[in-house]
């Protein structure tokens, strides 16, 4: 494995977001987790209590600056109707200074909620919104 330098560890600087194939401009961040359901598993001869998965359920957040009504437009009056809106999200960091690029697709995004209105004299406006997917796919790993 190669010696890790500081020039090495990618910034999200250089990260970016399409959202259905759009390019999300005002993003500046994204986290998408794979969040494990255990259950306890007792083992005879043995007193500590193992764990087995059981599900995996996955979950993310994107955050905007407030700069457009996109999030609105998207689903808002989809949702009032009752419709069930998915999405598919690519996500990219691509630090010039690192061994590479990487690119991950999450399909059937199901956004959690909607910020309708969020703002504070003298403070940016931003918009986080969390979400849930059934699926993922690296497009592009980075190797050293």
């Amino acid at each position: 494995m190669a010696k890790v330098t500081a020039n090495r560890i990618m910034s999200g600087t250089w990260g970016e977001v399409w959202l259905d194939g759009d390019y999300v401009a005002e993003c500046y961040g994204l986290q998408a987790k794979a969040n494990f359901t255990k259950e306890d598993v007792n083992i005879c001869g043995q007193m500590a209590v193992d764990k087995k998965i059981t599900a995996i359920s996955y979950t993310g957040t994107l955050k905007m600056h407030k700069v457009n009504s996109r999030m609105a437009m998207l689903i808002g009056d989809k949702i009032k109707n009752g419709q069930d809106v998915r999405f598919t999200i690519i996500s990219k960091l691509a630090d010039p200074d690192a061994y590479g690029a990487e690119r991950v697709v999450l399909r059937n995004v199901s956004f959690d909620d909607l910020t309708i209105a969020d703002w504070e004299a003298g403070k940016k406006g931003s918009i986080e919104a969390p979400f849930t997917f059934t699926d993922y796919e690296f497009l592009d790993k980075v190797e050293a």
